[in-house]
């Protein structure tokens, strides 16, 4: 846990490494303190088909999902950093926003090999 899902316009693999900017989500996740590296996943969704504002306009959109538990300091944190670093990188993308949600810990299961 926690689970970073990155969804995107097939537009922003034409101009970035999408294994970069999954590595750089990961390591902003992890410079925050909020979580450590070896309970992190990330992985990443493109969309041909969607809808913005302006015709052209690309997105990338990062929703973590964390077992709930962490203060809205801790959230705010980890999504400041994310939106933060994602930015930088993502110099051309019109829109780069995160979210963060609460999983419920009764309802959440996982099996690990």
């Amino acid at each position: 846990m926690p689970h970073f899902v990155i969804e995107y316009s097939r537009d922003v693999e034409t101009r970035y490494d999408m294994a970069e900017v999954m590595d750089i989500a990961f390591a902003s996740g992890v410079e925050t303190g909020v979580m450590q590296a070896k309970d992190i996943k990330v992985r990443a969704r493109p969309y041909d088909h969607y809808r913005m504002p302006q015709k052209g306009d690309s997105f990338l959109h990062v929703t973590v999902f964390l077992l709930a538990g962490r203060t809205d300091a801790q959230k705010e944190k980890v999504s400041l950093a994310l939106r933060a670093a994602l930015s930088d990188h993502l110099k051309s993308v019109s829109s780069v926003s995160v979210d963060i949600r609460d999983m419920n810990t009764t309802a959440y299961k996982k099996r690990l090999l």
